[in-house]
C-alpha cells in the first residue's frame, strides 16, 4: 500500500485547505467497485442533471477522485454517464449555506427537473435540523434509497446516530472524525522526562491528571493548551443530557465541569481564551510557541498544523498522540438525498460506493488521509506501519482513532446544538476574561442570546 508519508508530502498544500474549509483537487480515481456501465445505466433511467448542494469542495473532490465513472468537466461540474453533475457551493459564513437549504428544500418536489436538489451535505451540529424535519426534506436511506443493513454494517454506529431521527436513517458519511490529544515531544521531554506516548498517556488520562500536568507545564513556561476552547468539544461530546429538554435550555454537568476547569486554568495562566483558528491559536503550531497540546482528529493533525511551513513543530515530526482524558468527535460531513430528487438510483449508488464499499474507502484513506467510516478498512490501516503519520514522528495513531470511534455517543445531539454551543462559548469567554464577574451573570447572558435565537425556548 502506498505510504501515507508520500501522500502527505505530495497533497498537503491542497488537501490541507479542504480539511480546514477550502478547496482541493488531489488524488486519482479509485478502481471501480461497480462497473461503469451499471452506474451509467442506472443514472440514465432518471434525470439528466444531478445537483449537489455543499459549503466547500471536500465532497466534490471525493466524488471526482473515487466514484466509478466520474468525469470532471470543470471546477464546478462533471459527468456520470450522460448525467451532468453540478456542485452548488455556498460558504457557511453568516449561516449562508443553511439559509440556502432552507430556501430550496421545502419546494424541491415542485422544482423544474434540472433545478432539483438531488444531494445535500450537512454537518453534525445542524444535521437534525434537516434529517428530523417535518415534513421530511431528506430521504430515508433504507426505505427510499434501498441501502440495506448489510451495506451499512461496517460503519461506525455514531455516524449513523447523527443522522437518524425517529428511527429513520436519512444520511450517510464516508468519514469518521474521532479525536486524540496531540502533544509536543520536546516539551514533554523537558517537563516530564520523556516523549514516549506510553509514558505520557497516564499523565493525561483524566481531567484531574490533565489539570495537574497543566501546573507543571506552567512552572516551565508553557500552557497546556492554547485556549479553553480547545477542550470544549471534548467535554461537550461526553454529556449525558442534551442542550434542550422539554423546551427548556439545559446545562449538562459535564459542560459545567468544563466551565469550572477552564476558569481555574485561565486564572492560573495555564491556558488562554483565544478563538480557534485565530492567529494566536495557530502560533502554537510553531516551534517558538509555548503550547503543549491540541485536541483533534486526523484531519487537524495532517492538514492544519502547518506541516508545510519551516519552523513549525509538525514540519519536523515533533508531535505525538495519546487518547487523552475523554474520547470525542470533531467534524464530519454527511450525504443526504433530497426529497423530490429525480435521480434516486444514482443518489443511492453514490452513497453506497463512497460510504459502504471497502475498496473505495481504503483508497480514500491512502489518497486523502481521511479516517474513513469503515471498521475493517481502518483496523487494517491501524496495523500497517505504512500509515504512520510523519507529523507524529512516525507514530501510527489509527488504533487510537479506531478505539475512540467505537466509544463515541451522539445520543444527546439536538436541533439546537450549533446555536447553543456558539452562544455558550461566547458568554463563557467573557466570564473567563473577567467581563462578567460571576458564572451566573455569564449564564444569564447565554440564556438571553439563545432565547433571542430560538424564541420557542425558555430556561
Amino acid at each position: 500500500m502506498k505510504k501515507l508519508a508520500s501522500v502527505l508530502l505530495s497533497a498537503l498544500m491542497a488537501a490541507s485547505l479542504v480539511a480546514c474549509g477550502t478547496a482541493t483537487d488531489a488524488g486519482t480515481p479509485a478502481e471501480p467497485a461497480a462497473t461503469e456501465e451499471t452506474t451509467t445505466a442506472a443514472a440514465g433511467e432518471e434525470g439528466k442533471v444531478l445537483n449537489i448542494y455543499c459549503w466547500n469542495e471536500e465532497f466534490k473532490s471525493r466524488l471526482e477522485d473515487h466514484y466509478p465513472g466520474y468525469e470532471k468537466v470543470d471546477a464546478t461540474s462533471g459527468k456520470i454517464g450522460d448525467v451532468t453533475v453540478n456542485f452548488v457551493i455556498t460558504p457557511s459564513d453568516d449561516n449562508a449555506y443553511q439559509n440556502k437549504l432552507d430556501e430550496v428544500l421545502p419546494a424541491n418536489a415542485s422544482a423544474a427537473a434540472d433545478d432539483k436538489v438531488d444531494i445535500f451535505l450537512v454537518e453534525a451540529d445542524y444535521a437534525l435540523k434537516y434529517t428530523g424535519a417535518e415534513p421530511a426534506v431528506a430521504l430515508d436511506v433504507k426505505g427510499d434509497l434501498g441501502l440495506t443493513d448489510a451495506d451499512l454494517a461496517n460503519q461506525y454506529q455514531y455516524t449513523k446516530d447523527v443522522v437518524t431521527s425517529n428511527g429513520v436513517l436519512r444520511g450517510v458519511s464516508w468519514q469518521g472524525c474521532p479525536g486524540v490529544l496531540v502533544y509536543r515531544r520536546d516539551i514533554a521531554t523537558e517537563v516530564f522526562g520523556t516523549d514516549d506516548p506510553a509514558e505520557i498517556a497516564p499523565l493525561l488520562a483524566d481531567w484531574d491528571k490533565f489539570n495537574e500536568a497543566a501546573g507543571k507545564l506552567k512552572e516551565a513556561g508553557y500552557t497546556i493548551t492554547c485556549s479553553a476552547n480547545d477542550t470544549f468539544r471534548v467535554y461537550s461530546n461526553n454529556v449525558t443530557t442534551p442542550w434542550v429538554v422539554d423546551g427548556k435550555i439545559n446545562i449538562d454537568k459535564n459542560i459545567e465541569k468544563w466551565v469550572n476547569d477552564s476558569k481555574a486554568l485561565v486564572d492560573a495562566g495555564e491556558t488562554g481564551t483565544y478563538d480557534l483558528w485565530g492567529d494566536e491559536w495557530n502560533a502554537g503550531f510553531m516551534k517558538d510557541g509555548k503550547v503543549f497540546s491540541y485536541f483533534g482528529p486526523a484531519w487537524l493533525i495532517n492538514f492544519c498544523m502547518a506541516a508545510d511551513e519551516e519552523g513549525s513543530v509538525a514540519h519536523d515530526g515533533g508531535w505525538a498522540a495519546v487518547e487523552g482524558p475523554q474520547g470525542f468527535n470533531w467534524g464530519g460531513t454527511w450525504i443526504c438525498g433530497a426529497q423530490g430528487t429525480d435521480n434516486p438510483t444514482l443518489v443511492a449508488d453514490i452513497m453506497k460506493q463512497l460510504t459502504c464499499t471497502e475498496s473505495v474507502m481504503t483508497d480514500i484513506v491512502k489518497k486523502d488521509s481521511d479516517f474513513v467510516n469503515n471498521k475493517p478498512a481502518m483496523e487494517a490501516a491501524a496495523k500497517d506501519d505504512s500509515f504512520a503519520f510523519p507529523i507524529l514522528g512516525g507514530q501510527n495513531p489509527l488504533a487510537m482513532f479506531c478505539a475512540g470511534a467505537d466509544k463515541i455517543s451522539m445520543a444527546n445531539i439536538s436541533n439546537y446544538d450549533q446555536g447553543c454551543t456558539e452562544e455558550f462559548q461566547n458568554a463563557m469567554k467573557n466570564y473567563f476574561d473577567g467581563n462578567y464577574k460571576t458564572y451566573d451573570e455569564a449564564l444569564e447572558a447565554f440564556y438571553k442570546a439563545v432565547e433571542e435565537k430560538y424564541p420557542e425556548l425558555t430556561h
